[in-house]
């Protein structure tokens, strides 16, 4: 669903980029304390997963899968980051995907950035976390419920940018179509599109959840570990009243490496990228075909990095296609990786540094100046 430049006219363009980069700044601050951790979380373990998941959510968009006759879709991604690692994350996570998809691989316009943005990203997190957590919130508590709750969340998180898109079409469209073919275009395709998705996201989900289920960031209130106080079998008085209330486990007892499960993920990352890749569905994906279909296309603009080395997701002058492609989805995840791994290393160490020092003005002595 990366919207290139050209559909959405420069006003609304430039009013959904305001939005996007409201929404990333929001974000920052809000991925401080997801990263940075809080009572009962672990987020010294959520900062090198974010962005194994931004590399992950990279090569798996590379992966296209029939949904209809001459039609693909792709993982979008969204509900997947929110779930593990959480919604201000989530959109941190999907925006460099997007950041680095544009101007490296010319797929979805620069100007309309802040489109693909507000809609791939900041939607369908928002979408996903919200249904996901209300769906945790009246299903049964077990683990199999949340991998249920992830593929429901996943689902209807791809509609629900389809509608965002014929919204946004609505105000700054550039072509004269009828919004209601576009509509129901958009949704239809977009709802086959969400089954791959939920496919994908639930899969993820339940993978984690199964071998490190701290980890899952939207449920860790729902999976935590608890130990529960109770008589010995070798009491005096076997009727004495239950010890106290079960409580958490304390978090430096439940600390085990990520490392095993963040090698998995990257060899995981490497083979989607660099060689199942070389598999994926050639058809237009649902946004091209409805755009194609409908004559949205006719005022597309070329992109602006079309010259770039690695424009269409292949190195340029290497002749082998499978090489090439291949390469490039290494390349590219290395990138997503490197860039998120970064930003997030950098945001949990300024919430670090924050929490000291408040910390360290807290204790001192009344009357110290510091």
């Amino acid at each position: 669903m990366h919207v290139p430049d050209g559909f959405i006219n420069a006003p609304v363009s430039a009013g959904t980029g305001v939005v996007a980069a409201a929404a990333v700044a929001i974000s920052l601050r809000g991925a401080r304390r997801e990263l940075g951790g809080g009572p009962g979380e672990a987020g010294e373990r959520t900062a090198p997963l974010a962005g194994l998941v931004a590399a992950f959510i990279f090569a798996v968009q590379m992966l296209n899968f029939p949904v209809a006759a001459g039609t693909s879709g792709h993982l979008l991604g969204g509900a997947l980051a929110a779930i593990l690692v959480g919604p201000y994350t989530g959109v941190l996570c999907v925006s460099v995907v997007l950041l680095l998809q544009g101007v490296l691989f010319a797929d979805g316009g620069l100007t309309a950035l802040g489109t693909n943005i507000t809609d791939m990203g900041v939607v369908t997190v928002l979408v996903a976390y919200g249904v996901f957590r209300a769906l945790l919130r009246v299903l049964p508590r077990r683990r199999s419920m949340v991998t249920g709750a992830s593929f429901v969340a996943a689902l209807v998180s791809v509609p629900a940018a389809a509608v965002a898109f014929t919204g946004i079409y609505a105000l700054g469209g550039t072509t004269e179509v009828s919004l209601g073919k576009v509509f129901g275009a958009m949704v239809g395709v977009h709802v086959l599109i969400g089954i791959g998705e939920a496919a994908i996201t639930a899969a993820t989900v339940g993978a984690v959840v199964a071998v490190r289920p701290d980890l899952v960031y939207a449920a860790r209130d729902r999976l935590a570990v608890r130990l529960e106080l109770r008589p010995s079998p070798l009491s005096a008085d076997p009727e004495a009243a239950p010890g106290p209330a079960p409580q958490p486990v304390p978090a430096a007892a439940r600390r085990r490496s990520t490392r095993p499960l963040w090698i998995t993920g990257l060899v995981v990352t490497l083979l989607c990228a660099g060689g199942l890749s070389f598999y994926a569905s050639s058809s237009p994906d649902g946004l091209e075909k409805v755009a194609a279909d409908n004559g949205i296309d006719k005022q597309a603009e070329k992109h602006a990095a079309e010259d770039s080395p690695l424009a269409d997701y292949g190195v340029k002058d290497i002749a082998d296609a499978r090489l090439s492609g291949g390469l490039a989805g290494v390349i590219g995840a290395g990138a997503t990786l490197a860039v998120g791994s970064g930003v997030f290393v950098v945001l949990r160490r300024r919430r670090g540094g924050t929490a000291r020092n408040g910390t360290a003005a807290a204790t001192a002595p009344a009357g110290t100046e510091r």
